[in-house]
């Protein structure tokens, strides 16, 4: 049987699902690399994995996509690990720099500046700007670091009442449901796993690992979720 190609993330909010998979048997049906955001998205638009824990912003540029089984990388409010950090408030920034490393984070960004905060800055990917786009594990630890940390998780709850979906497991291809039950129960094993994973990481005193897996990341796709991930692609396409 032709193994399924499957690209992960590789930050801590992937943790739990890596966990899952790595100790179930699925990871003999599958070859699994972990890659940043954003090449994860690359992978699967450019057909070389046929499942990935994608940006939904990625859905957009993915042709006949499928998100697959019951679970993504999200929150209900601040998920405290995807930020724009400013020394001025928002209202005073002239120019953002955005993240190389997300599409999703940069355009929820530009969303609720434009939506939500009614400004309009300059955006740019490299050099000295009065505020930046931020995510993944190099923001744990900074907020104190800054006097005006907005998380864009709570930023679009307040503007919409919605959760967030930041990344989800999407196909470019038809993927057979009896996969995708035995991978959904990987994941699943992952989250019921959190404890035995959080011996597995570095300990931090800047950060609260515990917090941040269980309270702040919420891994439920719900049809709250679906709903915001609609509205949300709905605003990009307006930008």
């Amino acid at each position: 049987m032709k193994k399924i190609k499957v690209s992960a993330v590789s930050y801590t909010n992937t943790k739990p699902f890596a966990y899952g998979i790595e100790h179930s048997d699925i990871l003999n049906k599958i070859d699994l690399v972990y890659d940043i955001p954003s090449d994860c998205a690359s992978k699967l638009i450019n057909n070389q994995v046929d499942i990935g824990l994608v940006p939904v912003a990625a859905l957009l540029n993915i042709p006949n996509y499928q998100i697959l089984g019951n679970y993504c990388i999200g929150s209900v409010g601040a998920v405290n690990s995807v930020f724009i950090f400013s020394t001025k408030p928002i209202e005073e920034v002239k120019t953002v720099r955005l993240d190389p490393q997300s599409r999703t984070s940069n355009n929820l960004a530009k969303v609720l500046i434009k939506n939500y905060w009614k400004q309009t800055p300059d955006y740019i990917l490299n050099g000295e700007a009065d505020a930046f786009v931020e995510i993944g594990d190099r923001t744990f630890g900074k907020k104190q670091n800054y006097s005006f940390a907005y998380d864009l998780g709570e930023e679009w709850f307040k503007f919409t009442g919605l959760p967030f979906a930041f990344a989800v497991w999407a196909s470019n291809k038809p993927i057979d449901q009896s996969f995708i039950t035995e991978f959904d129960a990987a994941l699943k094993l992952g989250l019921d796993s959190r404890d035995q994973v959080l011996l597995t990481l570095p300990q931090r005193c800047d950060f609260d690992l515990h917090d941040y897996l269980f309270h702040k990341l919420d891994f439920n796709l719900t049809d709250s979720k679906r709903t915001s991930i609609d509205k949300y692609l709905e605003l990009v396409q307006k930008l």
